[in-house]
């Protein structure tokens, strides 16, 4: 029940990103940053996950997912969608925390110029219906999913289907 509300909350917020006047597109990495105050890096570590195991989070301890439609290190998400799915980016090097293997932890150079972690080559985003540390309420939704800590896709623990999403990109 909990999901579905948080769906339902985040198809409101893409409707009302559709319903803007405006015709521009938020730059590929323009969501939200993960980034510290302090050196401005992004710090990603390794999580425990009831369902999932050992996953990656941000310094926040929120999810980290990959996103199945980008290619190489060209982020596929764009407008609605990276309003749900903010990049992670950093200014400088991203540190890697500890059960991390800080070699396959880097960052690619978006369209708008900013920095978002890739970790295993995947680049990395957040869930904007992900409202607490440990929620993992992305998982298969529209082609996102989170990574664990070898820097894969997670398989799901039951077989549910987001296939009938109202997310649409």
């Amino acid at each position: 029940m909990t999901r579905i509300m948080l769906l339902l909350a985040a198809a409101a917020m893409v409707l009302a990103a559709c319903s803007n006047s405006t015709t521009s597109t938020p730059p590929a990495g323009g969501g939200t940053s993960s980034s510290g105050a302090a050196g401005g890096t992004s710090t990603v570590q390794v999580a425990s996950s009831p369902q999932y195991g050992s996953i990656l989070v941000d310094s926040q301890g929120k999810t980290l997912y990959l996103f199945e439609q980008d290619t190489s290190k060209t982020s596929a998400c764009a407008g609605p969608c990276i309003a749900l799915w903010p990049a992670l980016t950093a200014t400088g090097a991203p540190t890697a925390g500890a059960g991390l293997n800080a070699s396959l932890l880097g960052t690619a150079t978006q369209a708008d110029g900013s920095s978002q972690v890739t970790y295993n080559g995947h680049l990395l985003y957040l869930f904007s219906g992900d409202a607490n540390a440990g929620d993992v309420t992305g998982e298969g939704v529209e082609g996102f999913f989170v990574v664990s800590s070898a820097g894969n896709k997670v398989a799901a623990p039951m077989a549910t289907s987001s296939s009938s999403s109202a997310y649409k990109y």
